[in-house]
């Protein structure tokens, strides 16, 4: 539902599918401007895919902007997304937030370090991930089920989406410690005004 609450922020959106399981009826009510479509698949690239597809079955084109963003980024703002947008407006390929790699890399062989890697030109990537309609459809049919987020379909067509800087708060709430993580942040943002309704 916050995830849900950022989106609904953005002026510029005209709509938004949510893409469920078969039979998960948790958002069924959702009031425009969400869709919801229960055609998620076995993968995300299926479930993304699926999702196109309702899309297109809603009027939509080939050339509109598709924004493709994971319900786990729950702390993603308004400001980002709309920044996205911006970044890319004139874009001919589309892009991606991401958020440069803070940490230092390592290279693992047999549960040792077989190597440092350079992390000067390495990003995190997150999303929304933002690309024509028709353009991340073929990318996605042609890259297959294993690809695990929109710009790696879209590289594959030997294409080279823009990185947009994102934040390190957009983080994916993955392990049972990131719930915790997550609800500081919230807490925080709450406590200094800051809500999923505004810029921060």
């Amino acid at each position: 539902m916050h995830t849900l609450a950022a989106f609904a922020a953005v002026p510029h959106l005209h709509r938004a599918l949510v893409v469920l399981a078969p039979g998960d009826d948790f958002l069924d009510g959702l009031e425009p401007p969400f869709l919801v479509a229960k055609c998620g698949g076995a993968t995300r690239a299926q479930s993304v895919l699926n999702g196109l597809r309702a899309l297109v079955a809603q009027g939509a084109q080939e050339t509109d902007w598709v924004l493709v963003h994971d319900a786990a980024r729950c702390l993603v703002t308004p400001a980002q997304i709309t920044g996205l947008m911006d970044a890319l407006a004139q874009d001919e390929v589309g892009g991606l937030l991401a958020h440069k790699l803070p940490d230092t890399l390592k290279r693992e062989v047999n549960g040792r370090v077989a190597a440092t890697l350079d992390r000067s030109d390495k990003w995190l990537a997150q999303t929304p991930q933002m690309f024509p309609l028709g353009l991340l459809r073929r990318a996605l049919t042609q890259a297959g089920d294993q690809v695990t987020d929109e710009s790696s379909a879209v590289e594959a067509l030997g294409l080279a989406p823009r990185l947009v800087a994102g934040s390190a708060q957009n983080f994916k709430v993955t392990y049972p410690e990131d719930f915790a993580l997550a609800e500081a942040v919230l807490r925080g943002r709450e406590a200094s005004g800051v809500t999923d309704r505004s810029k921060g």
